[in-house]
């Protein structure tokens, strides 16, 4: 594994740092947009006194901490696939290139030493798991990651209710940002409740210590970050554009992997960009919070 020698130098010395996962610069953005918006993340991490982590596999090696050629290859190359944990022995016995998913960046970046994370929403349940046994393997993963994940809660377009109960079944503990609610992607509030609620980078640090010292520190911890009401995606344009992108989901036998990325080009389309505003804006809150978090685990370390 190839770890960026800014990234290595901060680690050692104790400076605060934050993984990037290379998904969404890859498949998760419109080209040119989202080489810019990797770029600006790095930013928006900087500013905060942290060192960035953006993470890849370039040539079939992980690498925690693109550069900026290795960066922009990931977010223009065609031959860049989606990897998650499973993935990640092919690609690199192959010597594939590769976009790390919630899973694989969480993976890489804590074999590397980075326990801070920021994304935009969590894998989860789908909607008619009963019957198709989908789930993504964001949940198993984190239940066995020792990293602190700044997210938008899950993608409104699964099933939230379900996610949480198998949060809780695995035991990853989860914590709103300044909320009780939790939040659902392209909405502020997805209608379900969080049992526990912080509002300072320095709580979650705190939690983290005590996870630690309890033995519970080899799962995750989940900082849900809603987006203000008044940036959210709007709830009845949402639920309009959710209830039909689900219906030609059906209609067209779209299942399994397809079916997140298949509605999400939907919402796209149908929310005339909105959703995509949406989710961008979603990136930089997370990303900022991510760094505080960072530095408040280091101040405390």
């Amino acid at each position: 594994m190839k770890i960026a020698p800014r990234v290595a130098e901060a680690l050692a010395r104790g400076a605060p740092v934050v993984a990037l996962e290379s998904t969404l610069i890859a498949h998760g953005l419109p080209r040119p947009a989202n080489l810019d918006v990797a770029r600006e993340l790095e930013t928006i991490i900087a500013a905060e006194g942290a060192v960035p982590a953006t993470v890849g596999v370039v040539g079939g090696v992980p690498t925690v901490g693109l550069d900026q050629a290795e960066l922009e290859f990931i977010a223009t190359a065609e031959t860049v696939g989606k990897l998650s944990v499973r993935d990640l022995p092919v690609a690199v016995a192959a010597g594939r290139d590769g976009a790390t998913t919630v899973a694989g960046t969480a993976h890489l970046a804590t074999r590397a030493g980075v326990e801070v994370f920021a994304t935009g929403g969590l894998g989860g349940v789908h909607r008619q798991a009963r019957d198709s046994w989908d789930e993504s393997a964001d949940l198993r993963a984190l239940s066995a990651t020792p990293v602190v994940v700044v997210c938008a809660g899950v993608k409104s377009i699964l099933d939230v209710g379900a996610t949480l109960e198998r949060l809780e079944t695995l035991g990853i503990t989860v914590v709103g940002y300044g909320t009780l609610a939790f939040p659902g992607f392209y909405l502020t509030d997805s209608g379900h409740r969080l049992d526990w609620r912080v509002d300072t980078p320095e709580e979650v640090a705190r939690i983290r210590e005590a996870q630690a010292e309890l033995g519970l520190a080899a799962g995750a911890l989940i900082v849900a970050n809603p987006l203000p009401p008044d940036q959210q995606l709007d709830p009845d344009l949402h639920d309009q554009v959710l209830a039909e992108a689900l219906r030609q989901a059906g209609a067209k036998g779209i299942v399994g992997k397809d079916v997140t990325p298949f509605l999400l080009d939907t919402f796209h389309g149908a929310t005339g960009g909105a959703s995509l505003e949406c989710n961008i804006r979603i990136v930089r809150r997370n990303a900022r919070l991510a760094a505080q978090i960072a530095a408040a685990r280091s101040r405390r370390a």
